[in-house]
């Protein structure tokens, strides 16, 4: 009789260990994070209005290094490092896109002919790169400077192709003149959250971290 009750205690513990065993190894596995739970919790980064001042011919130096343009070096302001990953949805890497920001020099003038082509030439002011296949992507700049009504910002965009897929702005946390900022003020609580980010210091400047979800 006891060996009977040993017996099928024995076979219930061996189920319930191949039952805990079967769902870890069904958790881990990344298609079943990234399917069943990263599908209901990512929400897309939130859009705002394009602004000023997109550039109405790119410059011949477009690339991600916003302190070096051309030949000329920019040496102003506080140098930073944007920096994220480019993912849709279900977490997976937007291999192929490309992300594009653009912002003020230090002295609040952007690079356009409606800013009264006041931008120091030294700084690019418009950069874009392109996310690799673990979705990330990488930008020297500097801390965004303020300029007259606004917070300081940089202007993002996301191109997959010819598709725009996402136009925002990144802002940065703890900045006093937020509170101030009209577009900023717009937000709610969550997509403020969503577009604000601290600036850190690091051994070569200021650096932020900017992971962006889109919609494919």
């Amino acid at each position: 009789m006891m060996n009977g009750i040993n017996a099928q205690t024995s076979a219930a513990s061996c189920s319930r260990r191949r039952l805990i065993s079967g769902a870890t190894a069904l958790i881990a596995m990344p298609g079943f994070v990234r399917g069943a739970f990263a599908q209901e919790n990512r929400r897309p980064t939130p859009a705002q209005a394009e602004g000023p001042f997109y550039p109405v011919n790119l410059p011949e130096d477009s690339d991600a290094d916003l302190l070096a343009n051309g030949k000329l070096r920019y040496a102003q302001g506080q140098p930073a490092w944007l920096e994220g990953t480019l993912t849709d949805l279900a977490g997976m890497p937007v291999h192929g896109a490309t992300v594009e920001i653009w912002q003020c020099d230090q002295q609040g003038h952007y690079h356009h002919a409606g800013d009264g082509g006041q931008a120091d030439p030294a700084f690019q002011g418009f950069g874009r790169a392109s996310v690799g296949a673990d979705g990330g992507f990488r930008f020297r700049t500097i801390r965004p400077a303020r300029y007259a009504g606004r917070t300081p910002h940089i202007h993002i965009k996301v191109k997959l192709g010819r598709r725009d897929l996402l136009t925002t702005q990144l802002y940065v946390e703890g900045d006093p003149h937020n509170a101030g900022d009209g577009l900023y003020r717009r937000l709610n609580d969550a997509d403020r959250a969503a577009l604000t980010r601290r600036f850190e210091p690091v051994a070569d400047g200021l650096r932020a971290r900017f992971d962006i979800v889109v919609q494919t």
